[in-house]
């Protein structure tokens, strides 16, 4: 399936700054309100349906042998027709 990427923002900041993000996105879903994410002239608004799919992945991207890059992602995905989502385990974030 083809990707379009909508917005995208990428920026070296501290954790402090990062959790500051993380908890406005949080309290928007929390809420029940749309996200909108702005950078410079660009912005997105995303309205996530009561409950999307939600995937936590922890990558490695290297060589085996060396040194790589390390990351933990987060989406929140829907399907724009029905606003669904599977349920096939609960996460537990320690």
């Amino acid at each position: 399936m083809p990707e379009e990427v909508l917005f995208e923002s990428e920026n070296v900041q501290s954790r402090e700054e990062i959790a500051v993000y993380l908890r406005r996105v949080a309290e928007r879903l929390d809420g029940g309100d749309a996200v909108t994410l702005k950078a410079g002239s660009e912005s997105v608004t995303m309205e996530p349906p009561a409950r999307p799919t939600f995937e936590v992945k922890a990558e490695r991207e290297g060589p085996a042998d060396g040194p790589g890059e390390l990351s933990i992602e987060f989406e929140i995905e829907w399907d724009e027709t029905d606003g669904g989502g599977a349920t096939d385990g609960s996460l537990q974030i320690e």
